[in-house]
């Protein structure tokens, strides 16, 4: 795994990045799954970096909108709820051989999983799309190059960025897209959830995740444990990285221990539903 993390120059941005440690879940903010110094890009001045703060074991996180203030723009990141539903979704910037291994585990729990792709993964793994379309799970949009969304002003470019997966998953699949998109590393503003909303989209951040996207630094099993469990609640949204070598390797065990604990799995669309 290769990820290249954004060098960040100005005072400001450093602080957006040691906010969202602080707050415990600002997963997306510090990688990208881009391969090219060239798309390195500001944060405007109205983004806001998604992140979450975790006051009491088993409860819903506070996050940086409220369930109610997003759900004007269809936006989520949980389901307010106090049944034991969870909702399990995927980041995809590329394939380094974890997939598969997670598909299995998936298909063994009959779990339904919604993986947001960048336009470089459907183009370079057809047959992991097909597979994950074909054992019911959802492939959403997480942009074609992953830039951040909040230094788009303008639809035509926005949209662009959406509209361009969607053609490669069409192509691909030979039917329509699920109009569900995760704005990369997080990143975004009102405008852009506006603009997400106009194009028929529904916006998804998460309740829990955690720092599984390090090639060289995964967490160990008891670290990710500490935080998949301790951390879960009911209607969670769950963040992880198909890239994480650790994710692969739990997974199975992972779902058994939520299935013990009283959970069962939802489709998102069961969400929107809600």
């Amino acid at each position: 795994m290769k990820y290249l993390f954004h060098r960040l120059s100005r005072s400001r941005n450093l602080l957006i990045l040691a906010a969202a440690y602080i707050i415990g879940a600002g997963t997306g903010n510090l990688y990208s799954f881009l391969r090219s110094e060239r798309n390195i890009v500001e944060t405007s001045a109205s983004s806001t970096s998604w992140g979450l703060s975790f006051q009491e074991e088993g409860k819903r996180p506070v996050g940086t909108a409220s369930v109610e203030e997003l759900a004007q723009y269809d936006a989520y990141f949980a389901e307010d709820t106090e049944e034991k539903v969870l909702y399990l979704t995927f980041d995809c910037g590329y394939e380094n051989g974890n997939m598969p291994v997670i598909l299995d585990a998936l298909k063994k729990h009959h779990v339904p999983a919604t993986f947001f792709a960048v336009g470089n993964f459907i183009k370079d793994n057809p047959a992991l799309i097909k597979r994950m379309v074909q054992e019911g799970h959802i492939v959403g949009n997480h942009t074609f190059t992953h830039p951040d969304m909040s230094s788009i002003s303008s639809m035509e470019a926005f949209q662009k960025e959406l509209s361009s997966v969607e053609k490669l998953y069409e192509s691909l699949i030979q039917a329509p897209m699920t109009k569900f998109y995760r704005p990369p590393r997080g990143i975004y503003s009102t405008e852009n959830l506006s603009m997400a909303k106009e194009l028929g989209y529904k916006t998804f951040f998460w309740s829990l995740a955690y720092v599984d996207w390090y090639e060289d630094k995964q967490p160990t099993k008891e670290e990710a444990f500490d935080k998949l469990l301790t951390r879960i609640h009911p209607g969670a949204v769950v963040l992880l990285h198909s890239t994480s070598k650790t994710n692969g390797e739990i997974l199975d065990e992972l779902l058994t221990k939520w299935e013990e604990m009283g959970y069962t799995f939802h489709s998102l669309t069961e969400l929107i539903k809600n």
